[in-house]
């Protein structure tokens, strides 16, 4: 039986971290971008690192950032791997010697082959964005929209426990990605909604 794996992003405050980590999730979201509600500073991420468990892989969320900025923090906190929610180049997001997401936005009216084209890529990060948009909208896409991809798949965009197990017995990703979906308010998770989704997404494996 396949087992889906589980990204709670946009984490903010080290209780949701914690909780997070007791319900088994394997990667925790922690935003850069200045721009987003959910992102936090140098220390703040480095408080909520520390708060890892092994097995647990915090990832490090950049949009249209520059490679200064990225390898400034990358010095700073213990990232484990890169996400890139940009339009960033295959070769920018592979230049910093770490494993990276590539977020594709779904929301666009066409799906462009160079939006895909990320050979290097861990996962590439389906999302309900629009190109130059942010994600985290708790928008959801349609999901028939997927095309064939090679490359393992993350689910993003308006996950949340009510439609969570649809999305997997469709779509069969490798992963889950969920933000607005387990908050009460940006960057402020809600324990009962993060408990329901991780729950829905067992459900799915055992269909």
């Amino acid at each position: 039986m396949a087992r889906t794996r589980i990204k709670f992003c946009g984490i903010t405050r080290i209780d949701d971290l914690q909780e997070a980590v007791a319900l088994g999730v394997d990667a925790v979201g922690i935003v850069f971008c200045p721009s987003s509600p959910r992102a936090v500073n140098v220390q703040q991420a480095c408080a909520l690192i520390d708060r890892c468990t092994p097995f647990v892989t915090c990832v490090g969320l950049f949009m249209n950032q520059d490679a200064g900025t990225i390898n400034q923090i990358m010095q700073e906190v213990s990232i484990d791997m890169l996400q890139f929610h940009g339009e960033e180049s295959a070769d920018f997001c592979a230049s910093f010697g770490l494993p990276y997401l590539k977020s594709v936005a779904m929301g666009s009216e066409t799906l462009s082959v160079s939006e895909l084209d990320y050979p290097t890529a861990s996962a590439l990060l389906l999302d309900s964005n629009e190109l130059g948009q942010a994600g985290g909208s708790g928008k959801q896409f349609d999901w028939k929209k997927i095309p064939s991809i090679e490359q393992p798949v993350i689910l993003a965009g308006g996950l949340e426990a009510n439609n969570v197990t649809a999305a997997i017995k469709q779509v069969r990703p490798f992963a889950v990605d969920v933000s607005s979906g387990i908050e009460k308010a940006k960057g402020i998770k809600d324990i009962k909604k993060m408990k329901e989704f991780v729950n829905s997404v067992r459900v799915a494996d055992e269909c």
